[in-house]
């Protein structure tokens, strides 16, 4: 059995105190104190995910009644038939905030994952040693068991975001994606926001992982303010043959 899943987020900002607090998900601009369940929020959670649940407003100017608004989704879906030229492809997500585990198992190696999805950055007149020019830079490794194929792949960043870059373990860059901020204000070119990030498209052949090989990947942001609930994803689609 298949299914489908559409992950969507939307932050109505129109007519709130703080436009860019309110896509931070900072907690005091959301009036929450506690999570889904009803228990408090961690100490020093300042915002991220768990302060922009379902039906929450983001606080309104003095006098404001706010919009109700109601948007759909469209999409299409198209198919072809099945022919033995069509290889298959698996997803792979790596997260900047994963911590990787690896022990020897009976079949061998065993990897666990322990995605955490965000984190923050504060600002960057902090003394801590991995702030530089006001960018952070955040790394984390993770090991491909069995070797692949990079047909397709692209990051993921909130605002601020400056790119993002997955290394091979020689060192080799396997794929840069940099964000395109929007200059208008129309849908889709909106000013301030990330609107789209490039992609990467190798040559079947020429983005190889190999078995065992450790990846890296890397995510810049520029911390001239503090960013809560930042993301660093990276998403490619991976063929196990040719």
């Amino acid at each position: 059995m298949e299914k489908w899943m559409i992950n969507l987020h939307a932050i109505n900002t129109r007519g709130v105190e703080d436009r860019w607090g309110c896509t931070k998900c900072r907690c005091d601009l959301y009036n929450v104190t506690t999570d889904d369940d009803g228990q408090p929020l961690p100490p020093g959670y300042q915002g991220g995910l768990q302060c922009c649940t379902d039906n929450t407003q983001c606080r309104l100017k003095n006098g404001h009644k706010g919009y109700n608004r109601t948007v759909y989704l469209k999409y299409t879906v198209e198919w072809v038939d099945w022919d033995s030229s069509i290889i298959l492809v698996k997803i792979y997500i790596p997260d900047m905030t994963d911590i990787v585990k690896i022990s020897n198992g009976p079949n061998g190696l065993n990897v666990t994952h322990n995605c955490q999805i965000e984190y923050d950055i504060d600002c960057c007149n902090t003394t801590q040693k991995h702030y530089s020019g006001c960018i952070d830079v955040k790394k984390t490794s993770f090991p491909m068991i069995k070797g692949c194929y990079v047909i397709y792949s692209v990051a993921h960043q909130h605002a601020g975001g400056l790119g993002s870059t997955l290394y091979g373990q020689d060192g080799r860059v396997t794929c840069t994606s940099l964000p395109k901020y929007g200059t208008g204000k129309r849908a889709g070119n909106e000013k301030g926001y990330i609107v789209g990030m490039t992609t990467c498209h190798p040559q079947p052949d020429s983005a190889k992982i190999m078995d065992g090989e450790t990846l890296t990947l890397v995510s810049d942001y520029s911390n001239r303010e503090l960013h809560t609930g930042l993301m660093g994803l990276f998403y490619f689609l991976l063929a196990e043959q040719l």
